[in-house]
């Protein structure tokens, strides 16, 4: 059996991973509002692409297949931070097993934190390419305006 004072330093360990989860929850809660508002700003386009006709109703399409990918993108951001959080939790229990039963197994322990950290990058990865897609999406709906507007001719003619 181990006694409290042996536990005191694996609760400590343990910190780290509960800090860890704390922020991808913050960060997944981020990514699930730009979901919801992806969603809805598509949902909106569909109805509008319905009542165009030409140009206006094409530029509407190529927003909505930006949207999409966007949505793809942020779904595979949420899937690797969930992933992620998964890993910690499970990074939490092994450090309590291994001090409850004294096993020695820092390949465990290891595998099951690269495990973590590798899924927070595709995460982070698949986030930033989302705000790359935003920009795109951006830009379409800028085609013809402004400052823009000289570029788009210049690209016509080319």
């Amino acid at each position: 059996m181990i006694s409290i004072a042996e536990l005191i330093p694996v609760l400590q360990t343990a910190i780290g991973p509960v800090i860890l989860i704390s922020g991808i929850g913050l960060l997944l809660l981020s990514m699930t509002n730009r979901l919801s508002r992806v969603i809805d700003r598509a949902r909106n386009l569909l109805a509008l692409s319905e009542t165009l006709q030409g140009p206006p109703k094409d530029k509407t399409k190529a927003q909505i297949d930006i949207l999409w990918e966007q949505a793809r993108l942020i779904r595979r951001s949420i899937l690797f931070g969930a992933i992620s959080v998964l890993c910690a939790a499970l990074l939490i229990i092994g450090l309590f097993i291994t001090a409850l039963f004294g096993w020695e197994d820092a390949w465990l322990i290891s595998v099951i934190f690269v495990c973590g950290m590798l899924s927070l990058i595709g995460s982070l990865l698949s986030f930033i390419q989302d705000i790359n897609q935003s920009l795109s999406a951006f830009k379409v709906e800028l085609y013809g305006y402004g400052k823009h507007a000289e570029q788009d001719i210049r690209i016509k003619k080319k």
